[in-house]
């Protein structure tokens, strides 16, 4: 990439901000992005065949590859055995790491397609609740995909604009929010962001982070914790805008240590304590992140809840309980359409006061539903952690037939494969379900997130 590739007044303000870092700041955008995924705690294991590399210095889970597989064709990845996120980004776990110590009930405002949220919820204490919510219809269903296949129980994701969430007064303890950006550190990674780039949109980007900010910050708890971050260099969105926050609420911007080694960069104005990655220093992409304390001097307030009508519980099929490890830790609710699922009990009330507030997409374990007398189970626990493994069969599938499940392609089993319910999965790791019939079986991955793309 040459200096006239990039936005004129782009480089020109890049330029005056860097000084003589400039130039190794431009060669560092002609090179390859980096390569990088977090493998789920949860489910890695010894044997897994899984595309890892070197690690993540900021980030426990974290591994730098070498080039680019093709990843939607490893059933791993469907399996939720990683997830292929930008390296600074994973920078989030130190953060949190440094201050979050217990149990919290957090939310990750503009979550989707999921990289945070995924992250959060493996590195937040074992207790937590994380609310993982996107604004726009479209990206919160593969939101709630991606949260699916991580396999954590204690979440719930949400489809609602910030300000819904503001009436929540005083709901949560942590408040993560990597906020839509005018895209600059994606410059190397998805070169069309330079083409929609001008400054004109930084400005605009600026004004509407206030806007999240200002209308989510009444649900920040007293004393409670915001984790503001953006993908891009200029201040406007990020100096500018954290000082405009630490002076309209009070608020504390506080430090996060890292290792002279990281070279992690600070503030390009002010003192603020805020962490910079650049591409010419860090193995990554540009990003900034800081952490906002809310004074911790006024009452703190309930919210007063809508009343919600609901049907009256119908009873659960007994089988379906007897698909969780632990039964006794969910209270399990069953709609009137017949679907069920089986909330964390320390988490019920939190749920209930969501859904007075905000539109919820799943909660907790969806575990199926019932058709008549059958109880059919749902790809989500097929991937929970939640879920009892000696529950149902398994057949664990070689990978061109994982591929052909994945595509929703219809698979014959083995005739001593018993009839019902079966679990399909790769390398240990469940994929989903599918139907034995006898002659043949049904594939009952989700059409929605089969494979489309052919392998070359």
């Amino acid at each position: 990439m040459s200096q006239e590739s990039l936005p004129n007044v782009f480089a020109g303000r890049m330029r005056r901000l860097l000084g003589d870092d400039y130039e190794a700041f431009e060669r560092a955008l002609e090179g390859a992005p980096t390569v990088s995924l977090r493998v789920n705690p949860r489910k890695a294991a010894d044997g897994q065949d899984l595309p890892v590399g070197d690690r993540v210095p900021w980030c426990e889970t974290g591994r730098y590859l070498t080039e680019r597989p093709a990843f939607t064709f490893d059933p791993l990845l469907h399996a939720g055995a990683y997830y292929v996120q930008e390296a600074a980004s994973m920078f989030l776990e130190r953060a949190v790491g440094r201050y979050v110590t217990e149990p919290v009930v957090a939310l990750d405002l503009c979550a989707a397609p999921g990289g945070k949220s995924t992250h959060l919820i493996s590195t937040l204490p074992e207790g937590s609740l994380l609310v993982s919510n996107e604004t726009i219809r479209s990206r919160s269903r593969v939101l709630a995909e991606n949260m699916a296949k991580w396999g954590a129980s204690s979440v719930v994701v949400t489809q609602a604009d910030a300000k819904d969430f503001g009436r929540m007064t005083h709901r949560f303890d942590l408040i993560v929010a990597d906020m839509p950006c005018s895209g600059e550190g994606m410059f190397r990674k998805t070169p069309s962001a330079r083409a929609e780039w001008s400054l004109e949109a930084v400005r605009l980007c600026a004004a509407r982070q206030r806007r999240i900010v200002h209308d989510v910050w009444p649900a920040l708890r007293p004393g409670g914790l915001f984790v503001y971050s953006t993908c891009t260099f200029n201040t406007e969105e990020n100096e500018d805008n954290l000082q405009a926050f630490a002076d309209a609420f009070g608020a504390e911007v506080l430090p996060v240590d890292t290792p002279e080694v990281w070279a992690v960069g600070g503030a390009l104005t002010g003192t603020l304590p805020i962490c910079r990655f650049w591409p010419h220093r860090t193995r990554g992409e540009g990003f900034t992140l800081a952490v906002i304390r809310k004074p911790d001097d006024g009452p703190l307030r309930t919210t007063r809840l809508r009343p919600t009508r609901r049907q009256p519980a119908a009873a659960v099929p007994e089988e379906m309980k007897r698909w969780l490890a632990a039964p006794e830790d969910y209270a399990l609710e069953r709609t009137a359409d017949g679907r069920v699922r089986a909330l964390p009990r320390a988490f019920r009330d939190v749920v209930t006061e969501l859904e007075a507030h905000v539109h919820v997409l799943t909660a907790g374990v969806p575990l199926g539903e019932v058709k008549g007398r059958d109880a059919v189970p749902s790809a989500a626990l097929a991937l929970s952690s939640a879920l009892r493994p000696e529950a149902f069969a398994t057949v664990d599938l070689p990978r061109p037939e994982a591929l052909r499940y994945l595509r929703r392609e219809a698979l014959s089993l083995s005739a001593d494969v018993p009839r019902g319910y079966i679990l399909a999965a790769y390398g240990g790791l469940p994929l989903g379900f599918m139907k034995q019939l006898g002659p043949r079986a049904n594939n009952l991955f989700p059409d929605e997130w089969r494979i489309r793309k052919t392998l070359i």
